[in-house]
């Protein structure tokens, strides 16, 4: 399983016209869900994100999680982290999970962030979607639960 965190000062996802999600401070997540995932990984990611120190203290320093700065997160699903570019000029999307599977375990990540007491808004999975976001920092950190 592989997260963007980006940092955000506000973020919206909007289909089709309609915005489906919407924050102010927080995190927006890019997520993507490889076929050998197990809820373990689902449980490290949502840990990393609630518990990082991404937000600075009184003296600048990261020193505080999103859980401390009352912070919100924007989840939108993302299959083309696990595209394969190291042949042709096409990326391959071979090891990113089937939309089967990677639904309930997208939807199980944003449920155990929940349990984490975040505010979790959602993108649509599969659908064409427009992301913006006003980046914080900015501050981008990948997280891989295979490393």
């Amino acid at each position: 399983m592989k997260v963007v965190i980006q940092r955000s000062k506000q973020a919206s996802v909007t289909v089709e016209g309609e915005v489906t999600g919407a924050i102010d401070k927080g995190y927006v997540l890019l997520v993507g869900i490889t076929h050998t995932d197990t809820p373990e990984d689902i449980a490290y990611c949502a840990k990393k994100v609630a518990e990082l120190r991404l937000w600075e203290d009184e003296e600048g320093k990261m020193n505080h999680s999103i859980l401390e700065t009352s912070g919100a997160i924007l989840s939108v699903s993302q299959f083309t982290l696990y595209g394969d570019t190291k042949k042709g000029r096409r990326p391959s999307f071979i090891e990113a999970a089937r939309p089967e599977q990677a639904k309930p375990m997208w939807d199980a990540f944003n449920e155990a962030l929940r349990v984490y007491g975040l505010h979790v808004e959602t993108g649509v999975f599969g659908a064409m979607m427009d992301v913006a976001l006003i980046n914080d920092g900015p501050v981008t950190i990948v997280i891989d639960s295979a490393k």
